[in-house]
């Protein structure tokens, strides 16, 4: 039976990388972004032209009916869900200082980049509890947070908070989920040249130039993927509660 892949925030940028690597690896994929399905068809129809099976659903994971559809329509459509990417995730509409942090732009991003990832998590996890194990397992989920999550950043602090709550969810679900057969790891990008850090690239360029930071190049949506891949191969069968940290290439540490 071929294993079925949700992955959220999936239309574009990371996202759209993680989908495309899984169902080069054997997934049928879900697609679940905000946006109606024509918007994305592009994206829908560049997998549909390397052969990889591939449902769309349109959903914001911060809210609640929409995180049950999720799985209803991940389930109506294949059956099963094997694995559960959460990468959907939202920055500060406005960077400002932690001293002017405006409690609708905390709520906000929390509520999508946390509460979404435990809700939907939880909901999804349910579903795998109940289905036939497959290769030894019956799930695997991968939690995508950011460096962020242990490097402070003072204009952005709603973001950094969010994450952290990401990696502790990681580590309370991969406990939780281990004796289920569940496997539960995290990818913590670094600086990664997508849409969401276009707006900063020549403040990252001058402090990679300058060595500030101790890489040799900005990382790319596919080293992620990448990571994500190997985290759900069968090499991670007997892993669980993993961080992988990817900037420009990645390497694995145990929490």
């Amino acid at each position: 039976m071929k294993k079925t892949a949700v992955v959220t925030g999936s239309s574009r940028g990371i996202g759209f990388a993680i989908a495309r690597q899984l169902g080069l690896d054997g997934y049928n994929i879900v697609m679940v972004a905000t946006g109606p399905q024509q918007k994305n068809q592009a994206a829908l129809d560049e997998l549909a032209a390397l052969g990889i099976p591939c449902a769309y659903v349109q959903a914001n994971v911060g809210d609640h009916d929409d995180r049950l559809r999720i799985v209803a329509e991940a389930v109506r459509a294949f059956g099963r869900i094997d694995a559960l990417i959460n990468n959907a995730g939202v920055a500060p509409s406005v960077r400002a200082d932690l001293l002017e942090m405006t409690e609708e732009s905390f709520d906000r991003v929390v509520g999508i980049n946390t509460k979404g990832c435990m809700f939907l998590t939880q909901a999804v996890a349910k579903q795998m509890i109940s289905q036939q194990p497959l290769d030894g397992r019956k799930g695997v989920i991968v939690n995508v947070s950011s460096c962020s999550a242990v490097v402070s950043s003072t204009s952005r602090g709603e973001y950094c908070v969010s994450k952290a709550g990401v990696s502790m969810l990681t580590s309370l679900y991969a406990d939780r989920l281990a004796a289920e057969g569940i496997l539960v790891n995290e990818v913590r990008p670094g600086v990664i040249a997508t849409d969401m850090t276009s707006a900063v690239t020549e403040k990252y360029d001058r402090l990679i130039a300058d060595n500030v930071f101790p890489i040799a190049r900005w990382g790319r949506p596919e080293d992620v993927a990448g990571a994500v891949s190997a985290l759900c191969s069968d090499k991670f069968l007997y892993t669980t509660g993993n961080y992988i940290d990817v900037d420009g290439g990645f390497h694995i540490q145990r929490l």
